[in-house]
Formats: C-alpha cells, sequence, structure tokens
C-alpha cells in the first residue's frame, strides 16, 4: 500500500520472543518497550518514532505470532498484528537465528505472503557461528533475500537500511516522504508569568489511563477510539507497556496512554510485572493530565488513593473517572458516598474533577475529554504578579500570619515562579517557622481566586532578598 501518513509505518513481527521489542527499542533510540526472556512480553501494538539513517518512521511493536483464530488472547493479539501489517508500509519479519526456522515461522509466512504489503525477512540473533547456521535456513519461508542482524548488539542496521530502501522503491513508494518533525519535548525558556503564552494546538495533549488492574483502561481508550485498539478481555493484567496511541478530539491532537494496573507493592512479585509497573510511572511522568479510573461497583481502594497521590505527587493535572457506571444500583448515594471518600483522602488537591462513565456503553465519555481540557487550562495557568500581590496583601490583611517566638511572621512579596503545575514563590522572613495550617490557607486561596481547584499547587518559601528586614 502507498502511505497515505506523513511517516512511513513500519511493522515489527514474529512469533514470541524473537527479538521484536529489542530492534524496536534499536529503531526509537530508546528502552520504550519492556524486554524480557518470557515469550509474550508484548501483547498490544506499541508505536514510536524511529529512525534509520536518513529514514524516519513509525514503527509498531507487535504482539509474537501464534497459530490460533479463536476469541482466546491468543487469538486476539493476533489481530492485532494483522491490523498492524495492513496499515504499514512495509513489515520486518523476524525468526530466531539461532534456533532456526521453526513450524510458526512457516506458518507466519504463508500468511506474509498473501499480504500486498512489502515483507523485509530479518534473521535476529544471527551474530556468531550458530546464528549464522541458523540463519541460512531462510530460503525455507519463501520471502526472498534475508537480511542478517543482531538487535541487541547493533549489527546489520546498514544492511537493514538497504533491504528497505529497495523494497519501497520496488513498490513505487518514496521512502523520504516529506514531514514535520514531532517534538514531544518543551522549549526552555525562562518562565513569565505576566506574559501571555499563545496554545499550539497541534501540539498533541498527553493524556494517561491509570488505576488498578481489570478497572477498563484499555476497554475506555477502545471505546474512545471507537476501533479494538487495545486488547481486552476478562484476564486481569492483560496490559503489560504503556502503549501511546494518536487520536483527535474534536479537532485537538490526543495522545492517549494505555497503562498497566499497578497492584499494591507486597503483591507485585515478578521482574516481568515490575517492569511494567515502572512503565506506568514513567507514562505519569511524560502525561500531562492524568485520567485515574476507578471501578464504581467496588469503589475507592487505598490503592486507588496511593495511585492518585503519585500522580499529584509528579505534578500532574489529575482527573478521577469512575467506570462501570451502568452497573452500579443508586446513582446519586453511590456518587456523594465517593466524592466524599475522596475529599477526606486527597485533601492536598480540593476540587479535583469527578466523571462517572461506562466503557461497555459508551455512557458519560462525551463529558470526560472537556473535563481533561479544563484540567490542563488550570495546570497551565498563569497568575500575573501584580495580581498575585493583591490577593496576598488582601489574604494577610484578612488573615494575618501568626506570631512564633514572640514576632510576627509577614510574608511580603508572591511571585509565580513555574506552570504545569502552578508553582509559586512567597518571600517572608523566618520562612522556616510559618505553620503548615496557614500554608494550606493560602494553597486554598490560590485555588479558589484564580480557579485553579483540583490542580496540584505548589509554594516554595523563601526567606527575604533584604538581609536587614527581619522584622
Amino acid at each position: 500500500m502507498v502511505s497515505e501518513h506523513a511517516k512511513l509505518r513500519v511493522a515489527i513481527v514474529g512469533r514470541p520472543n524473537v527479538g521484536k521489542s529489542t530492534l524496536f527499542n534499536r529503531l526509537v533510540g530508546k528502552k520504550l518497550a519492556l524486554v524480557d526472556d518470557t515469550p509474550g512480553v508484548t501483547r498490544d501494538r506499541r508505536e514510536g518514532d524511529g529512525r534509520l539513517g536518513d529514514l524516519n518512521f513509525s514503527v509498531f511493536d507487535t504482539a509474537g505470532f501464534e497459530d490460533v483464530i479463536d476469541n482466546s488472547m491468543e487469538g486476539r493479539m493476533r489481530r492485532q498484528t494483522e491490523r498492524a501489517i495492513a496499515d504499514s508500509d512495509v513489515v520486518l519479519f523476524l525468526f530466531d537465528a539461532r534456533a532456526g526456522v521453526t513450524p510458526l515461522d512457516l506458518a507466519f509466512s504463508r500468511l506474509l505472503r498473501k499480504s500486498e504489503t512489502p515483507i523485509v525477512l530479518c534473521a535476529n540473533k544471527a551474530e556468531g557461528k550458530e546464528g549464522q547456521i541458523g540463519a541460512a535456513g531462510a530460503w525455507e519461508l519463501g520471502l526472498g533475500e534475508c537480511v542478517n542482524l543482531s538487535a541487541e548488539h547493533g549489527d546489520g542496521m546498514l544492511d537493514l537500511y538497504e533491504t528497505i530502501v529497495d523494497r519501497l522503491k520496488a513498490r513505487g513508494i518514496n521512502p523520504w516522504p516529506d514531514e514535520a518533525g514531532d517534538e514531544d519535548g518543551e522549549a526552555a525558556e525562562p518562565f513569565d508569568p505576566d506574559v501571555e503564552v499563545v496554545e499550539d494546538p497541534q501540539k498533541p495533549l498527553r493524556v494517561a489511563v491509570v488505576g488498578r488492574p481489570n478497572v477498563g483502561k484499555s476497554s475506555l481508550i477502545n471505546r474512545l477510539l471507537g476501533e479494538d485498539r487495545m486488547i481486552t478481555g476478562p484476564e486481569a493484567g492483560l496490559t503489560r507497556d504503556s502503549i501511546s496511541v494518536p487520536w483527535a478530539w474534536q479537532g485537538r491532537p490526543i495522545k492517549l496512554f494505555d497503562t498497566a494496573g499497578l497492584r499494591k507493592k507486597a503483591r507485585v512479585e515478578s521482574k516481568l510485572e515490575k517492569l511494567s509497573a515502572g512503565d506506568t510511572i514513567r507514562a505519569v511522568k511524560f502525561a500531562e493530565v492524568v485520567i485515574l479510573l476507578i471501578d464504581a461497583v467496588q469503589g475507592i481502594d487505598r490503592q486507588d488513593l496511593i495511585i492518585a497521590d503519585r500522580a499529584l505527587y509528579e505534578g500532574r493535572a489529575l482527573i478521577v473517572a469512575f467506570n462501570k457506571w451502568d452497573a452500579v444500583a443508586d446513582h446519586n448515594k453511590t456518587l456523594v458516598d465517593l466524592k466524599e471518600k475522596l475529599e477526606i483522602h486527597l485533601p492536598q488537591v480540593k476540587g479535583v474533577p469527578v466523571v462517572t462513565v461506562s466503557a461497555r456503553t459508551g455512557r458519560g465519555l462525551d463529558k470526560l475529554m472537556p473535563a481533561a481540557l479544563t484540567a490542563y487550562t488550570k495546570w497551565n495557568r498563569r497568575v500575573p504578579t501584580a495580581k498575585l500581590n493583591r490577593w496576598l496583601s488582601e489574604a494577610t490583611e484578612r488573615h494575618p500570619a501568626p506570631a512564633v517566638g514572640g514576632r510576627r511572621l509577614r510574608p511580603r512579596y508572591m511571585t509565580q515562579v513555574k506552570a504545569r503545575p502552578p508553582t509559586f514563590a512567597l518571600f517572608m522572613n523566618r520562612p522556616g517557622e510559618l505553620p503548615e495550617s496557614y500554608n494550606r490557607y493560602l494553597m486554598n486561596g490560590l485555588r479558589e481566586v484564580f480557579d485553579m481547584e483540583g490542580v496540584p499547587v505548589r509554594l516554595i518559601l523563601r526567606k527575604n532578598e533584604n538581609p536587614y528586614d527581619d522584622d
């Protein structure tokens, strides 16, 4: 197929444990995909920005191919792989050169020979005598010349580059389409709260969906996308990697992150689950808005509060979405009870947005993204210095800071030092002696007056710059 996208699309396929995720990480230049000796680590399609020489492309890591077509987990994983093949401009088919060609490789090659997508056959782990012998059997697969490489050590990348270019040109596909750069990073420029910043409407909003296992995170994302992009099912812990998916809501680019469920730390035993948990935490750090999905039938668990606290600690804008709302009997009473519990157990952030949804029926999803964009706007809030200090003067006059050791504490001046989340510096005499209660008074006042409810607000206490001003 001729790509309709700005970037080439490359899929990496093969049976389980042949090194697909290792090659994916090599091409994107980062350790994005989880890699472990356990077969079947990857279950969902993972997408990243790949580079090979002067080729820039979107690259898909796929689940290991299994020769089943039923509705089992393996069958659902196979359908995801087939969809990735159909959506790509070129497919890299990996087999393990050390193990040689297996019956599963042969079954997969028969499927690939029916595809119109150009196929590049790759013998991975081909370094050393054993690998070279195994790679020699590639002719059995009937897919033409084989590229011998080592994804782990980077061997054979030049041969891979030349073969991809040849395959694309043979099909009339331009290997170097015009493309605009995709930068996820932020410009490192000085922060000025008095300068209005115009939001780039083309910059994707990064939204991570997090929660305990089996609360419906993948189902929610599939419902938003309108397709079965993520593998779902009754089995807990289906998602292992944090998978990013590009999407658009009412013309606004969104990058959705599906994450692995986070269990209590004491229950996380296997190395693979520890890797998955670490990947979820990285997704939270990378996100701008975090949607904490909670099973409304089971109610709020201590683990939900730990996840929420982690998102707030990282300074992310937080939304709480109660899923499976269609299965709740008394909506009004349940919602009141759940909100009260949030207020009690998350005192560090008042007014966190709450949305009730059903990933199964789609109920309430029309309110989810508006809530996310509102939270994002508050998270980016900039308060002009003059306006901030007028409020500080009124707040300290209405409720003066207490006296400590016979001398009154005097907040003098306040300025915003950064946004995302809103962070303020308060200059005063003896900042280390300000009581926590007065700190909360100022924080709550900032949220209420400047419309930042539900956003983690940070207040940094600093000593007056005048060394003689300590009265």
